[in-house]
């Protein structure tokens, strides 16, 4: 499945090189996590893992593990679409997904991050399908949700997008109780989305 969405998405970021337009920013979602630089949604801090500038020379990722290439890569993609620069954010894509296929585990923080890449080069698809694999393997995830929520930002769905909110707040106060770890590295986008979510819906807290 990694392996399959990470060519999907480079043969999708070649599709928009060659017509000479770069991958939007998904706007209020690419929060990495807490000790992260500052992306939409409110995370603040360092920049990526290890430091570092967001952009110039190519990070030294070769003694860092698996998981570590891909959070510092995703990062690097990241930082620079929120900054405009199109040229990096697109040169580092392909590294970004070629680490996430070689991910040995994959959890459901490594898969919302690869949704989020997914939505850089429009592939409304490919995190869909990314927040059912959240939703099989680990049922009521808010991060499933979140990935929905951005991608029917994209897709400019309405409809998709109050499914996302009522599911987010029906699920919100037995996930937040869990306490999962990813839950805390993306509590700014969590809770930016819950804020939306009750303003749409109307749910009173």
């Amino acid at each position: 499945m990694a392996a399959v969405l990470a060519l999907l998405l480079v043969g999708a970021i070649v599709w928009r090189v060659d017509r000479g337009t770069a991958p939007p920013v998904v706007p209020d979602m690419a929060n990495p996590g807490a000790s992260q630089a500052p992306f939409p949604g409110g995370a603040s801090g360092g920049d990526a893992p290890g430091g570092g500038p967001p952009s110039g020379r190519a990070p030294d990722i070769s003694a860092m593990s698996p998981r570590e290439r891909f959070d510092r890569l995703f990062n690097r993609v990241m930082i620079a679409a929120e900054r405009g620069d199109s040229a990096t954010s697109i040169g580092f894509m392909p590294m970004a997904l070629a680490a996430y296929a070689q991910l040995g585990t994959i959890d459901s923080d490594a898969r919302y991050h690869a949704a989020l890449l997914l939505l850089q080069a429009d592939s409304v698809r490919g995190a869909l399908a990314l927040a059912d694999t959240i939703e099989t393997k680990q049922p009521g995830h808010l991060l499933g949700y979140l990935v929905r929520g951005a991608a029917a930002d994209r897709a400019q769905n309405d409809t998709m997008r109050r499914q996302a909110y009522r599911d987010f707040l029906a699920h919100y106060d037995a996930e937040r109780r869990a306490g999962r770890v990813e839950y805390q590295e993306h509590q700014a986008a969590i809770d930016g989305f819950r804020q939306q979510a009750e303003s749409a819906i109307g749910r009173k807290r």
